[in-house]
């Protein structure tokens, strides 16, 4: 948990959103080909991300307690760690799902007959779920952030006990 810890750029998570959108559009468009019905992922796939998403969000709020708190202990940095790591997994996951989600929706949107609600129905709660994990890992990153802490870069400052200034 470092403080100058860079932020996960949002233009990767752009384009794994489209790759998951051209992925999506290319299943869509193969199945359509080959005479198959369009594909509907099944439900237990954005239950499953939502769960993430709840799991991740308590992770990463029980972590930032236990960090601002000074009476709490101190805290686990392979823990920190684990959790930013989910937290950025996320975000990844939540864009390529999205995507592909968004594809398999955006191929029917073509269609000259419409589809029924059973097809789309399922697309649709993939692609909001996506989001709503990508949008978990977005505040579980900040909330993995450590608070600036000012007292102990002045009183080291203070000391001279900058390693460059010691002998060797």
């Amino acid at each position: 948990m470092n403080p100058k810890l860079q932020r996960t750029n949002p233009l990767v998570v752009l384009a794994f959103a489209a790759t998951g959108l051209a992925v999506g559009l290319l299943v869509q468009f193969a199945r359509s080909a080959a005479g198959q019905s369009p594909l509907a992922p099944p439900y237990s796939l954005p239950a499953t991300m939502v769960v993430l998403g709840a799991v991740l969000l308590t992770l990463a709020v029980l972590l930032r307690r236990r960090v601002s708190r000074t009476t709490a202990g101190p805290v686990n940095p392979f823990q920190a760690v684990r959790v930013l790591a989910a937290a950025r997994a996320s975000q990844f996951v939540g864009g390529l799902i999205g995507g592909f989600g968004g594809g398999l929706l955006l191929s029917l949107a073509g269609r000259s007959v419409p589809t029924s609600v059973s097809i789309w129905l399922p697309m649709l709660a993939t692609l909001i779920a996506a989001v709503a994990l990508l949008v978990c890992g977005v505040i579980a990153e900040r909330l993995c952030r450590v608070p600036p802490q000012d007292h102990d870069e002045a009183s080291d400052s203070d000391r001279g006990t900058d390693p460059a200034d010691q002998p060797a």
